[in-house]
């Protein structure tokens, strides 16, 4: 296992561990929400099926008990004959009786006494009747073994109640479509968790993509480091040794830059410092570096080309790019010229060197690079590498939005 992974493993069990948790978290929210709304939904179906039932129930026996008449203490049915309330489906009756009466007298029914409560039950929804003086519910087995829901209504006579009309339906059927109704809330409850859950996962996996990516960008970032300080370190050792001070100042002079960059991206990184983009001469601001460049470079053959150009940059980042692409043709294009144009698109760096395929083994790109593409992207811009075309390698620096001095 490479040391890179090995430093990687850690931060990315926390992010597999966050991305679970973010998972479970939003398919647990989006199930208490169904459940609530599944409960909320059964109940309102539930009430409304009880009420509909009811009113249905209700509509019948009071409309009989409007029908039917009384006349001291006579029950007069006749009007049952051609009522069309009578004719409805479902169980209906007629009791008569008394304050003083144990069990109420059944004088009709329909379609008969088997559908009808025992005497038991009959006597309690007359003594209802009575106290409550309205139509009342109760849910009844009848003596052939149905389950049915009651409604009665009172029948006055005069200012007593002398009578009551009973009127019955099967409740059975409205509560199997509200098993089925709730059947298909669970299971459908059941399935937008599970699609809840494949979502979250599906986002949470897209949130951290980028996560991810800056992630191995660090740890890539961080490698180079390491190897570009180790590199300078090693060869100030031996410049030491050997006495050649002009050496030992350029290697103290590019440790001092690296580590200089590697602070100001922690710092913007961070959040501690700002990058502040300001209108700035482009073509004085590589004319200086390449000035400064030379005296660190004591015989070093830079060429450049500038047109006047402003930018909207920040110019010790600017500075520092310019700075690590004209290094970077010096160390590994030898004693070749470096050519550097700077154009109305950014700042071209180019040597007469071996080129990338030679110079591949020294350890990738290195920090300084990729300080460079971290400067482009903070400007909108990018860095493009190729073989330069007869030979060495040619760098460019591209920065959004230019515009050419006038």
């Amino acid at each position: 296992m490479s040391a890179r992974s090995t430093r990687t493993r850690p931060a990315l069990a926390r992010l597999v561990r966050l991305r679970r948790r973010l998972t479970a978290l939003f398919a647990v929210t989006t199930a208490v929400c169904l459940v609530v709304l599944a409960f909320v939904a059964s109940s309102i179906d539930g009430r409304s099926r009880a009420d509909g039932l009811d009113k249905e129930i209700a509509r019948r026996a009071d409309g009989l008990a409007r029908a039917v008449w009384m006349d001291n203490g006579t029950l007069h049915l006749e009007p049952l004959a051609e009522d069309t309330l009578a004719r409805e489906p479902g169980a209906l009756a007629v009791l008569s009786g008394s304050k003083a009466s144990k069990v109420p007298a059944v004088r009709w029914s329909r379609p008969g006494p088997a559908q009808l409560p025992d005497a038991g039950r009959l006597d309690g929804l007359w003594r209802k009747v009575l106290e409550q003086q309205e139509t009342v519910y109760a849910t009844e087995t009848s003596r052939d073994g149905r389950t049915l829901r009651w409604a009665a209504s009172p029948v006055w006579d005069e200012d007593s109640i002398g009578a009551a009309v009973l009127a019955a339906a099967d409740p059975g059927p409205g509560e199997r479509d509200h098993e089925t109704l709730v059947r298909w809330l669970a299971l459908g409850g059941t399935g937008l968790v599970l699609a809840a859950a494949l979502v979250g996962h599906l986002l949470s996996g897209r949130s951290m993509r980028e996560a991810l990516r800056a992630l191995d960008q660090q740890e890539q970032f961080l490698a180079e480091a390491a190897h570009e300080l180790r590199t300078p370190l090693a060869t100030l050792r031996v410049t030491l040794e050997a006495g050649s001070a002009t050496e030992s100042a350029r290697l103290v002079d590019r440790m001092g830059r690296l580590v200089g960059g590697l602070l100001t991206r922690a710092r913007v990184e961070a959040g501690a410092q700002e990058v502040e983009l300001t209108p700035l001469r482009l073509d004085q601001l590589v004319e200086q570096v390449v000035d400064e460049v030379g005296q660190v470079w004591p015989g070093a053959d830079i060429a450049v080309t500038a047109e006047s150009v402003v930018v909207e940059g920040d110019p010790d980042l600017l500075e520092q790019a310019v700075r690590n692409l004209v290094e970077n043709a010096l160390r590994h294009g030898g004693a070749t010229p470096v050519e550097v144009r700077v154009h109305p698109g950014g700042v071209a760096v180019r040597d007469h060197g071996p080129g990338f395929e030679a110079t591949s083994g020294t350890g990738g790109n290195g920090i300084g690079l990729a300080i460079v593409r971290w400067v482009a992207d903070l400007h909108g811009g990018t860095v493009a590498l190729a073989p330069a075309p007869g030979g060495g390698a040619l760098a460019e620096l591209r920065i959004g939005a230019p515009e050419r001095e006038r």
